[in-house]
């Protein structure tokens, strides 16, 4: 699978920046807004923005179930801030009504290391990413508070885990999309390339 289709999930949030960062990283991106999208990608990203709205809109366009059930079969998936909130299988501080996609076996917690006017770029050492630290962008980002075992930890941030690895599921608190390094999105390339290699076997 040289160029693997990687939807991003266009509901509210960054896509355009998601998919930008996954043609740089030699995948044929495009958006995904209905359900009868998700059958025509190999992966999907689920971009930063407001997850309580993503959440939302996702029930409201009929989005919710279509991508649980994508999700527990296998679809490598990519959540970036708010992404890795619709990622988790529990929120500690919910709003009224808000759901997850799930898949991920952590429970996090929203807007952890502040409000907007506390947005702050670090530098990031992530396991499985060679090279020099990613520079990542927080903004509201969430925290994740504890994982379970099937749950790799990739990356900490003063004490804070802020990136994991779930079977095909990948998650940031921070947004690599902001930053013209593609480093995190050719990660995920390749996990998408290595579910299309061991499903054509």
């Amino acid at each position: 699978m040289p160029s693997p289709v990687i939807g991003v999930l266009a509901l509210q949030g960054d896509v355009r920046e998601h998919l930008v960062a996954l043609a740089a990283a030699d995948a044929v991106a495009r958006p995904v807004r209905r359900p009868g999208a998700l059958d025509g990608v190999d992966g999907l990203v689920i971009p930063g923005g407001e997850s309580t709205t993503i959440s939302k809109l996702a029930v409201l366009f009929g989005m919710m179930e279509p991508l649980r059930a994508r999700v527990r079969a296998g679809l490598p998936v990519y959540g970036t801030c708010a992404g890795l909130i619709m990622l988790a299988d529990k929120i500690l501080d919910p709003r009224s009504g808000q759901e997850t996609i799930g898949g991920i076996d952590m429970i996090v917690r929203r807007n952890a290391f502040g409000r907007q006017n506390e947005s702050f770029e670090a530098a990031v050492d992530i396991e499985g990413v060679e090279g020099d630290p990613v520079e990542g962008v927080f903004i509201r980002a969430p925290w994740v508070e504890s994982v379970g075992a099937g749950t790799e930890v990739l990356a900490e941030h003063e004490g804070h885990i802020v990136a994991v690895r779930q079977g095909n599921a990948l998650a940031t608190s921070f947004h690599p999309e902001l930053t013209g390094d593609h480093r995190v999105h050719r990660l995920f390339t390749d996990m998408v390339r290595a579910r299309g290699a061991a499903d054509s076997l």
